[in-house]
């Protein structure tokens, strides 16, 4: 059962027409943004893997993937991505890209575990990087500076969303904040 909660008087800023149009130019300026700050090539995700692969991420080890039997492969089993963490880093590989260069997707997946709210989805559309990095750059200070690089991004995809659509206010702050776990436990 969906937990979906509409909030009462909730009137939205935009119709739905212009939200379709306003998540298309967000998708596109922000991922323009990104992969030029980062150095990312875009590249089509798969729909769906083979099972038994390992390409298809079992984090939580909890998630069933959607499978289906490829009648012209012998029925060999293949299972709709619900997520491509291992495939990125494949990609990055086979790509052969040198360290501070990646590749950027828009994955398409299905989430039948998924719990249903406002938030979460049976169909996801996600948005996904990843970036070869030297053995040296794995650092809180590197790391640092590839967040405020996306967090540039995201406040010029701020701007260029507010300049078309001066309903929607700009929130972000003027600076991203850094709070490690250890000082959240100790709060």
């Amino acid at each position: 059962m969906s937990d979906l909660v509409i909030p009462q008087n909730y009137s939205p800023v935009l119709s739905v027409k212009e939200t379709e149009h306003a998540i298309v130019m967000i998708k596109d300026f922000f991922q323009l943004a990104l992969s030029t700050e980062l150095n990312l090539t875009r590249v089509t995700a798969p729909l769906f893997v083979p099972q038994g692969t390992g390409l298809n991420d079992d984090c939580n080890v909890v998630e069933r993937a959607v499978s289906f039997p490829v009648k012209d492969m012998d029925d060999a089993p293949m299972e709709i991505v619900h997520s491509l963490a291992k495939w990125k880093r494949v990609k990055v590989t086979d790509l052969r890209l040198g360290a501070g260069f990646g590749i950027y997707t828009d994955m398409n997946a299905i989430r039948a575990d998924e719990e249903l709210d406002n938030v979460h989805s049976l169909y996801v559309d996600q948005w996904d990087w990843e970036m070869a990095i030297r053995e040296e750059d794995r650092t809180v200070y590197y790391l640092r500076e590839v967040v405020r690089s996306i967090f540039r991004c995201l406040k010029r995809t701020e701007f260029f969303i507010y300049d078309r659509y001066d309903k929607i206010k700009p929130i972000l702050p003027d600076d991203i904040t850094f709070i490690y776990a250890e000082d959240l436990q100790k709060a």
